[in-house]
């Protein structure tokens, strides 16, 4: 039986209805709007909710999850994994592009693969792949857009990507899109103002701040009492070349409440020292700052009034050198610009640390009608606060003798004409 009229050829809701009936109506599969049960095995696949406190008691074979990037918190994957415990050959499966939070689970599981691919982490129980295309790469060369996508000439079209390419290189607002999702390459937040692949380049996992023992550095300090972290940052300076230390400070209940996924994570691993409490022990960071001056010469310590007056105060009466560096564009701008110039040039060198990594990346660059910049954030979630404590210890080491410049009064003395 054919429906007549507009509907043409097509089979009428009579004859869908009796189809749909005869399926449903026989032993196997049945599914609703959001899965696909299998009684005779009590078996399920089923979407599940995106929250991952309505997850639990969950007792699963396989996950898949999408777009792993855009997950805020870790909740959910930590339920799914944790939700395998019970199966002899669980299969949790991750599907994503790139993105920009590198602070999230997405760019720690990614960062696990690259170690394990890179064979410093042997695990054979993972798996992982990623296409994209390499450092050094031109992104606007349609001749390298295959490297990240393996399907490409298939269900992916050059034309498109070349024009979504063309697009992107027109229209700034665009090129962060078209990085992340059509080349799989890790950019900051939007607007961002340093090259992550080339803060990235500059890492050397052997370097430790033992190697510089009894030799001076110059110390950038930023405080927060509560939601930010607090930064105690040791630049030291070799020739042309600059190596940065930092210590990262966040009270537990920060740590442990938090939606940064990643900030309990660098707590339990030692990259971030928690207290109890909600609120930054600024005495820690005094002992740690005495500590540093007992290994290495500290030829200034850099610190913004705004938030650390007391304890410069504190420290200034024991002796330490504490140079004032206030939060203003004619203070940041040319450090600013050094810090992104050595980064390209490699010529400033870290051990790798992700926290201060993350901070970075985070940074977004306001200009003004001279072409100043200014470091800020976007989003209060963002932390900026070990790149402000960088920017300022570059600021004194950057100079010429790296010591603070004296007023011409206190040489000569005042001049009457």
């Amino acid at each position: 039986m054919k429906c007549r009229g507009k509907q043409g050829s097509r089979p009428c809701q009579a004859e869908w209805g009796s189809t749909v009936y005869a399926l449903t109506a026989r032993p196997g599969p049945t599914s609703t709007a959001h899965a696909i049960s299998q009684i005779s095995t009590a078996s399920r696949f089923q979407a599940l909710s995106a929250e991952g406190n309505s997850l639990d008691g969950l007792n699963i074979h396989c996950a898949i999850v999408d777009e792993l990037h855009a997950h805020r918190t870790r909740k959910v994957f930590d339920v799914l994994e944790t939700a395998m415990g019970a199966r002899s050959q669980p299969l949790l499966w991750l599907i994503t592009t790139a993105g920009s939070d590198r602070s999230g689970i997405c760019y720690e599981q990614r960062t696990y693969v690259t170690k394990i691919l890179d064979g410093v982490v042997k695990d054979e129980n993972y798996f992982g792949i990623i296409y994209t295309i390499d450092d050094g790469d031109d992104w606007t060369d349609p001749a390298i857009h295959r490297k990240a996508n393996p399907n490409y000439g298939i269900s992916v079209l050059p034309d498109d990507l070349e024009r979504l390419c063309l697009k992107a290189q027109k229209m700034p607002s665009a090129q962060n899109n078209f990085l992340t999702k059509r080349l799989s390459v890790w950019v900051n937040a939007d607007v961002a103002l340093f090259s992550m692949a080339a803060w990235d380049a500059c890492a050397d996992q052997r370097l430790s701040i033992d190697g510089f023992r009894d030799e001076s550095c110059w110390v950038g300090i930023d405080l927060a009492p509560r939601h930010d972290f607090s930064e105690l940052l040791a630049l030291f300076r070799r020739g042309e070349h600059y190596y940065v230390f930092a210590r990262h400070y966040l009270s537990e209940i920060e740590a442990e409440e938090s939606d940064n996924s990643q900030f309990a994570g660098w707590a339990a691993s030692g990259r971030v020292e928690t207290n109890p409490g909600n609120v930054t022990d600024y005495g820690r960071i005094e002992d740690d700052l005495r500590e540093l001056s007992s290994r290495h010469q500290v030829n200034e310590v850099c610190f913004d009034p705004f938030s650390a007056h007391q304890f410069a105060t504190r420290m200034q009466e024991q002796g330490f050198p504490m140079v004032e560096i206030r939060a203003r564009v004619q203070n940041f701008s040319e450090p600013t610009k050094k810090l992104e110039a050595l980064m390209a040039e490699r010529k400033i060198h870290h051990d790798g640390d992700p926290v201060l990594a993350w901070m970075l990346s985070n940074v977004v660059g306001h200009y003004d009608r001279k072409d100043n910049v200014y470091p800020v954030r976007e989003r209060p979630e963002n932390k900026i606060d070990g790149a402000i404590a960088l920017i300022m210890a570059l600021s004194r080491a950057m100079t010429e003798s790296g010591s603070r410049p004296r007023n011409i009064y206190e040489t000569r003395g005042p001049v009457f004409v």
